[in-house]
């Protein structure tokens, strides 16, 4: 009995480490809302200048996000200070309206690619800062407040290739 045990733990431990995750991180809005102005902001370091890596923005969504799809502005600076910035669209809905993403009840989780067998070439401090983009249809202004959108993330993994 000590044996079957001592096994169903070290298949746990093994099933739940997950070495392939170099960098992960997430940061929530204020009150389930992200205001456009306010720019989610990573700071990461530490990270093999030869391995190439897949990175992934997260974001959690609730049922009160009124859209199919989302609109953010990643920008992505190296230690030396030059800054890439991408404009970057995502479904988060099928057309039926059942949301994209994993989790049971009204909060799901959406891993987006951001960018596939990036290498980080420079050793220090990189910055992410992400915003989101989006606006109704004729509404040039955009929305102020997201609405839905619960916790904002990313996450950085070993790529395989």
């Amino acid at each position: 009995m000590l044996r079957i045990w001592i096994a169903l733990v070290g298949v746990v431990f093994m099933v739940s480490c997950d070495d392939s995750i170099v960098k992960s991180d997430f940061k929530a809005t204020t009150h389930g809302s992200w205001n456009r102005d306010s720019i989610v902001e990573f700071n990461f370091s530490g990270l093999d200048t030869l391995q190439s890596h897949q990175m992934f923005i997260n974001i959690r969504n609730d049922n009160t996000f009124p859209y199919s799809n989302l609109f953010l502005i990643a920008a992505l600076e190296d230690p030396n200070g030059d800054t890439v910035t991408d404009t970057l669209e995502y479904l988060m809905a099928q057309p039926d309206g059942t949301w994209l993403g994993k989790g049971h009840g009204s909060i799901k989780e959406n891993k987006l690619w951001y960018k596939e067998n990036i290498v980080f070439p420079s050793s220090g401090v990189y910055t992410l800062r992400l915003s989101h983009a989006m606006r109704k249809n004729g509404n040039v202004e955009g929305d102020v407040n997201l609405e839905g959108i619960t916790d904002v993330g990313f996450e950085i993994v070993k790529s395989n290739e």
